[in-house]
């Protein structure tokens, strides 16, 4: 019998060490999934306005509907958080044509920051843009 009390006296200290550093643990790997999403939708959207920008300005008709078109093809392929696609550009030869691809995704450390008294924002919002010059044919 009191081998056990032993056992439980020496677990008490450990369990007591654990309830510490537990929650700190939660909430730095919680931090790191959070920003782990949000570069990930960072490249993506990085990705899919190089590639809209490149399909539309090799396209012969309409480069701004096939950049458009490339772009939201690229994004479906792994859709992490909400995203708009702009173009801009006239479609004649030597001109810029501009992909602009605004990304939104949550922030989910956000509830938990307010408990600390830190004010985070609910939702990260970026862009990420491509230019190239509309070949001519």
């Amino acid at each position: 019998m009191n081998s056990i009390r032993k056992l439980l006296r020496d677990l008490r200290g450990e369990l007591d060490e654990a309830a510490l550093v537990l929650p700190v643990l939660l909430l730095i790997s919680l931090g790191l999934v959070n920003l782990g999403i949000l570069g990930f939708a960072a490249m993506n959207a990085g990705n899919a306005a190089n590639y809209g920008a490149r399909m539309g300005s090799v396209a012969q008709s309409d480069p701004t509907g096939v950049a458009a078109s490339s772009a939201y093809q690229m994004l479906s392929a792994a859709p992490v958080g909400t995203y708009a696609v702009t173009v801009t550009g006239s479609g004649l030869p030597g001109d810029m044509m501009v992909v602009r691809v605004s990304y939104t995704v949550p922030n989910y450390f956000a509830g938990l920051a307010s408990l600390f008294g830190v004010s985070a924002p609910g939702e990260f919002t970026s862009s990420a843009s491509a230019y190239f010059r509309q070949e001519g044919w």
